[in-house]
């Protein structure tokens, strides 16, 4: 019996010791060497070389001049990165329906010069209310709103969105979609920073729990130059 009692504990060891130990520092080491930045969370920054998020991580923009992501259920306020989470609403809820509702409309009042309905993404939110991407069919739609805030013609916007797609993963897996925070500071390298939004408007927007009204990063918000 003693012997069996040994055995399970040296094995127990072993595995700890292996799969708690060995495993993961090896793995690390082995990803900062051959994936830096992707090891490193794939952390994205500013000119001034200031970590302004990840580019897998969703953030919220409040002006119209920027991209505009899915919504998010994650934390009071939606893109809480320390917080991930969708609603658990189910379809028959009357709260989702609402919310959508409510976002749909929003969406129309705002881009009053899109074509065509709401794409759906920009309606749905993500099982982990993080998703950094959108479908290039929600990208484009915004288009127009983002030309007229920044008073440059349409199609040097959507040439950037246009650049910005990204195919399946492998040629397979996925969909094609667009890194919202990425076109959103190519934006700003090709066209500068916009001003930010009025004080009360941003305080109104903030009320209505939207993706629209989430504090952006820092590269999303600043001074006009």
């Amino acid at each position: 019996m003693k012997n069996v009692f040994g055995i399970a504990i040296r094995t127990t060891v072993v595995t700890l010791v292996l799969t708690g130990l060995i495993y993961p520092f090896v793995m690390t080491g082995v990803a900062q060497v051959l994936l830096p930045w992707r090891a490193g969370g794939s952390l994205l920054t500013d000119d001034k070389g200031q970590v302004i998020g990840s580019e897998l991580i969703a953030q919220g923009f409040a002006n119209p001049a920027y991209l505009q992501p899915r919504p998010s259920a994650a934390g009071d306020k939606g893109y809480d990165a320390a917080n991930s989470s969708g609603s658990n609403f189910g379809p028959t809820s009357k709260k989702l329906q609402d919310r959508i509702k409510g976002d749909l409309k929003r969406l129309k009042d705002e881009n009053p010069d899109a074509s065509g309905p709401v794409p759906g993404d920009l309606v749905t939110a993500s099982g982990s209310g993080l998703d950094p991407d959108i479908s290039p069919q929600g990208a484009l739609w915004q288009v127009p709103r983002i030309a007229k805030a920044r008073k440059v013609s349409p199609d040097r916007v959507k040439a950037i969105v246009d650049a910005k797609i990204q195919g399946r993963t492998f040629g397979v897996l996925g969909e094609p979609r667009v890194n919202v925070v990425l076109v959103n500071l190519e934006l700003d390298r090709q066209f500068g920073r916009p001003a930010p939004l009025p004080a009360q408007e941003k305080k109104d927007a903030s009320k209505e729990g939207t993706p629209s009204s989430q504090t952006p990063t820092p590269s999303a918000q600043p001074e006009q130059k």
